[in-house]
């Protein structure tokens, strides 16, 4: 398992959102840098944005949650086409889980475990 993983929960269907695209990048000044991207799988939950297992340094990350095609597929809009979840990180090489728990008009996320 790589440093940053993620899941999606769909709370209104009650159950784990697959196919939902994720993108991982790190702030780099005022841009970003793309790391890794993946879909989650039928767990709904994406176990390797880039491919190595080294230590991540220190600094600002964030996960793109494209939401859009998700909901086409279902034949249900979205108040949300997407989702961005940025977060700061110590570089000491802990594992950082960051879930989001989904429905068409609202989310939430947290540090899982």
């Amino acid at each position: 398992m790589t440093q940053i993983t993620s899941h999606i929960l769909d709370t209104s269907a009650g159950c784990p959102a697959e196919g939902v695209l994720i993108s991982l990048m790190q702030q780099q000044a005022d841009d970003w840098l793309m790391l890794g991207s993946g879909a989650t799988n039928s767990d709904g939950r994406v176990a390797d944005f880039t491919g190595t297992a080294g230590a991540l340094p220190a600094g600002i990350y964030k996960l793109t949650f494209y939401l859009s095609d998700y909901y086409q597929a279902k034949s249900q809009s979205t108040f949300y086409p997407y989702v961005d979840v940025i977060f700061e990180i110590e570089g000491d090489g802990q594992h950082y889980h960051v879930p989001l728990l989904l429905n068409p008009y609202g989310y939430s996320t947290y540090r899982g475990s």
